[in-house]
């Protein structure tokens, strides 16, 4: 079985507006978690972007004012390559609630994801000496160990969820390996990234206070990763962000490295085993392009690896705030308004992509947005995609019989596409 399931519970943030829409009709609230518990609503997606492709979404008046919504394929990548008009700098989440702690809201909004240039680029040289091509290729001997690791554990028990037995255990593995965190510490990470990625589900953030703890300690840890690599510098990504000046040589204000912390550990983390799970479904569902992965696993690191991300698309959006006045489809972007992109929808474009509602592992070309474009392409994408690599090439050789046992539920959140549950029988043939 491969239905999806919704969350139990309500969320934990209620952000959105209870009154009538006023720019458009209510085709779906974007900013409610609940509307994504069943996964990326693909069919409502499908009217707002043929019908309303600038969509203006409500919102709770404590938390905004409300905001636009880019679905198609070629105004995301403007929106995205404008960065003159569109700036990161006020945050890429939606909104902010109103009663949130200002450490927080800063340390979120403080990381190079929410800067604009010039200043984005000289704080993403900082990590980027670390996921260049060639680095990352050096990495793949030790994701190889670290995927057979996990695929060991698992073909041990032989049953149990595909999420936190396979796809969640690899990439957080990999990154704090890559952090330079120390073994012992490595669920406690996974642990803190799994309440900051759920925070609006009641599952995994559980509540307000939880959240807000978590961050701190989250923050706290970083710190001290820090402060000992100063004292102590290490070969690993934590010693190049302790070590390192911007080009102004202004040292890094103490929120910078906050939000770098978090970035690393959220971004690096959830996007990928997102991926994996979600390529796992779309496998399960699809056994006769699975079967072509099989026979040729070369697959695994060119077409179908790409299509598994345009596929689940693992973040759902990203904002943007105008800085001037905008013209786009007879609507008027006033400055300050809130411009939301939806890769996940973008990625289902019939004018980017030929029948976009068909899982084709031989897809070519296939231009998908997952990493996002412009001033902002993901840093770790070549991480991600080597993870997606080995472990699908390992998975597929050594379980090809692998198959979901259950009902599969979704995360509560609408900035990811998370699966939270994925029962599974892990086998051979």
């Amino acid at each position: 079985m491969t239905e999806a399931t919704s969350a139990t519970g309500a969320g934990i943030f209620d952000n959105t507006y209870k009154g009538e829409w006023k720019k458009n009709p209510r085709i779906v609230d974007l900013n409610d978690s609940g509307s994504f518990v069943n996964g990326m609503p693909h069919a409502e997606f499908d009217v707002i972007r043929r019908e309303y492709p600038l969509y203006w979404n409500e919102e709770a008046p404590d938390w905004g004012a409300g905001f636009w919504n880019v679905t198609r394929h070629d105004d995301i990548i403007a929106v995205s390559r404008d960065t003159e008009t569109f700036s990161s700098a006020q945050g890429i989440n939606i909104s902010y609630g109103p009663d949130a702690d200002p450490a927080i809201v800063n340390a979120v909004v403080g990381n190079m994801i929410s800067m604009d240039p010039p200043l984005h680029r000289y704080y993403r040289k900082i990590a980027q000496p670390y996921f260049t091509r060639s680095n990352v290729a050096r990495l793949e001997t030790r994701i190889r160990e670290l995927a057979r690791e996990v695929l060991d554990a698992a073909l041990d028990k032989g049953e149990g969820d595909f999420m936190a037995d396979i796809a969640a255990p690899l990439p957080i593995n990999v990154l704090c390996d890559i952090l330079g965190v120390p073994h012992s510490d490595w669920n406690l990470i996974f642990d803190w990234s799994n309440t900051l990625i759920g925070y609006d589900d009641p599952d995994l953030g559980q509540s307000l206070e939880k959240v807000e703890q978590t961050f701190m300690q989250l923050f706290g840890y970083g710190q001290q990763m820090i402060q000992d690599r100063r004292e102590t510098p290490r070969d690993d990504l934590m010693t190049a962000i302790a070590l390192a000046e911007p080009e102004d040589g202004i040292q890094i204000p103490e929120v910078y490295l906050n939000g770098f912390f978090l970035l690393m550990v959220v971004a690096g983390n959830e996007t990928t085993r997102n991926s994996i799970s979600g390529g796992m479904l779309a496998l399960a569902n699809n056994p006769d392009e699975k079967r072509k992965m099989i026979a040729d696993p070369s697959l695994c690191e060119g077409s179908a690896r790409e299509e598994i991300l345009r596929w689940v698309s693992p973040v759902n959006h990203m904002r943007r705030t105008a800085t001037r006045d905008f013209e786009m489809h007879g609507e008027t972007i006033r400055e300050g308004d809130k411009v939301v992109m939806w890769y996940g929808a973008a990625n289902r474009d019939p004018d980017a992509f030929e029948n976009p509602q068909k899982f084709d592992v031989l897809r070519d070309p296939n231009p998908h947005l997952a990493f996002g474009i412009g001033e902002h392409f993901c840093l770790g994408s070549r991480l991600a995609q080597l993870q997606l690599k080995v472990l699908f090439q390992d998975l597929l050789r050594r379980a090809p019989g692998t198959e979901l046992t259950g009902d599969v539920s979704y995360v509560r959140t609408n900035f990811i596409n998370g699966i939270k549950t994925m029962p599974a029988k892990f086998c051979g043939a």
